[in-house]
């Protein structure tokens, strides 16, 4: 007989693992930087309208869709229409693609969780030089956080085509994360919905300790009237609107299967209707949430650097003019210095090239995100606090906690189609399954620890999934809607949970959801297209700093291969399916 499907063991294991799934990385260091893009407060109002018009209705329909067929995303699909499998197989490439990279993060959380046990941290000071007569020329030339950063983690290469060797200490990283994945999944609902609780919750309590914290940090006001500001003019820009799009698009996790995986553990009649209201309202209000917490730690660091700027101007006048000590201070300093330049023109003069032009207002606009706000920013402003081991060690653990909770939901997007295939699981147990594909995602994924691999690493997650998951998610609508049928599919949801459809849902369904993907797919295109020659960041050592290169054409080669080996799963199995059917019948195809 056919082994039953599991289940969760209740409806709030499954609310927890849409949670810690949904709740991710995203959250804590994209949302900040784009609230200080486009307008602080003003960039609400068109994140909450997308929430509402794109975020809830569309989690609502991959929860309904997996609930409703109770298989993965290539299953589910294949039940609605046998042309439509290859969206679940997009998913499962898609999520492939995401799975290879994203521990490498959890990695660099792990690296920097063991490092931040040392007394002083590691990236609080600039290392000596070989010759011990000074500090390193690259730690001087950028900063101590910046320095541990991309040489000592990335030992970074000067570019794409350096690939370098092989950092043995990040792959070890690499191997924990992936083990640490693969013993939450090894039993499958049985062992990620216990492990949920503490992914879905722990980030929450690291966040309200820091938020007690980082209220009480000298300057943390600056960082919050700075986000809460609101600038009106950017409502008016239409990269907010899209933007705001596209954070609630990809924080939700949208079209990677995961949700649909999720929700086919559950129970029939489960009100799949409340769990996405819930868990798209909880998402937002964490990425809100974790921004306060961001800008009042953005707002001590800013602070910190600009009280730190003016010192050392005030104890270069002060030594240079022969001024007496505690004369020369923050609120008198313009005054002073126009005094000095008319007085003493010559000598001012000779001074001036080493003023440095402190501004806080300046030090409040340096907008970060990703990689740079997590690794660079954060340890800048914790190296600075008091107890600083625990600040570092409580923060990269919330890292780790948010990215192996995401990563769980990735996995579930590529297992739980593998096992529901009769052809693998007949010959596989789902733990051995499990094991092959952690196993080969962490083999693929030692290519992010070369010394290049930050490039690399940059390239999947630019490229990978951002036009995927768009196309993916507009069929999946349009194949709800229009080819299972939207009365089919509300008399479906009718049955199983008791419930009739709102209109509210039918139209963004039908109508609102699709135009505003289809938008989203033309601007990202279009923007391809006018940007030209692809571009990355590469280190300078010498410089200590980010400059701009091509893409090589290898490189461009994979971004290609990336974007269309996805997508065209679509067509592809369509295509198949038809010309299988077409042979099954005896009619051969026709020959163009």
């Amino acid at each position: 007989m056919e082994k039953a499907r599991p289940l969760w063991a209740n409806p709030l294991q499954f609310v927890f693992a849409c949670i810690s799934y949904a709740v991710g990385l995203g959250n804590v260091w994209r949302f900040p930087y784009l609230c200080q893009m486009y307008g602080g407060g003003s960039f609400l109002v068109p994140y909450l309208i997308m929430l509402i018009v794109e975020g809830m209705p569309l989690l609502y329909l991959e929860l309904a869709v997996g609930q409703r067929m109770r298989q993965g995303s290539i299953g589910a699909w294949r039940t609605i229409s046998p042309y439509l499998s290859g969206v679940g197989v997009a998913s499962v490439v898609v999520s492939f693609f995401l799975s290879m990279y994203y521990n490498v993060i959890n990695a660099w959380a792990f690296w920097y969780l063991f490092h931040s046990f040392q007394d002083p941290l590691p990236w609080s000071v600039c290392p000596l030089n070989a010759n011990r007569t000074g500090f390193d020329a690259e730690c001087e030339q950028a900063s101590s956080t910046k320095y541990f950063w991309y040489r000592k983690t990335l030992n970074i290469s000067p570019s794409i085509q350096d690939s370098g060797s092989l950092q043995w200490e990040p792959a070890l990283c690499l191997l924990l994360a992936w083990l640490v994945v693969y013993l939450c999944i090894l039993r499958g609902t049985e062992s990620t919905g216990k492990v949920v609780y503490f992914t879905a919750l722990l980030p929450y309590c690291v966040l309200i300790i820091y938020l007690i914290r980082g209220l009480t940090l000298h300057g943390a006001t600056n960082g919050l009237l700075y986000m809460f500001t609101p600038k009106l003019e950017q409502l008016a820009n239409p990269k907010a609107w899209i933007n705001a799009a596209t954070q609630i698009f990809f924080s939700l996790g949208l079209g990677f299967g995961s949700l649909i995986a999720f929700a086919s553990y559950n129970e029939p009649s489960n009100n799949c209707q409340k769990h996405a209201i819930i868990v798209s309202l909880i998402n937002s209000s964490t990425s809100i949430f974790a921004s306060v917490v961001t800008f009042s730690i953005y707002g001590f660091k800013a602070t910190f650097n600009y009280e730190s700027c003016l010192n050392k101007v005030i104890l270069l006048l002060t030594n240079s003019f022969d001024l007496e000590d505690g004369f020369l201070t923050a609120s008198n300093l313009e005054q002073v210095k126009g005094y000095l330049a008319s007085t003493y023109p010559g000598q001012y003069s000779k001074v001036f090239p080493l003023i440095k032009n402190c501004s806080l207002e300046a030090e409040l606009d340096t907008a970060v995100q990703g990689t740079g706000l997590a690794f660079i920013v954060y340890t800048e402003a914790i190296k600075n606090m008091e107890v600083s081991q625990l600040w570092s060690v409580l923060y990269f653990f919330m890292l780790l906690m948010l990215g192996i909770g995401s990563m769980l939901g990735n996995t579930a997007a590529i297992l739980t189609p593998l096992t529901d295939s009769k052809a693998i699981s007949r010959h596989l147990p789902k733990e051995a399954i499990s094991g092959l594909v952690c196993l080969i995602n962490c083999a693929v994924g030692l290519v992010f620890t070369l010394e290049a691999g930050n490039y690399w690493f940059d390239i999947f997650n630019d490229y990978a999934a951002t036009l995927s998951l768009l196309l993916i998610v507009l069929v999946e609508t349009v194949a709800v809607c229009y080819v299972y049928g939207l009365r089919r599919f509300e008399s479906d949801l009718q049955a199983m949970t008791g419930r009739t459809l709102s209109w509210y849902w039918k139209i963004m369904w039908a109508g609102v959801s699709p135009l505003l993907i289809i938008s989203l797919l033309l601007f990202y295109l279009s923007d391809y297209i006018l940007t030209g020659t692809l571009q990355y960041q590469a280190w300078d050592a010498s410089q200590g700093q980010l400059v701009t290169k091509d893409y090589p054409a290898y490189a461009l080669a994979v971004i290609g291969l990336l974007v269309a080996s996805s997508t065209m799963c679509i067509p592809l199995v369509a295509l198949g399916t038809f010309v299988l059917r077409r042979l099954r019948r005896g009619d051969p195809a026709p020959v163009a």
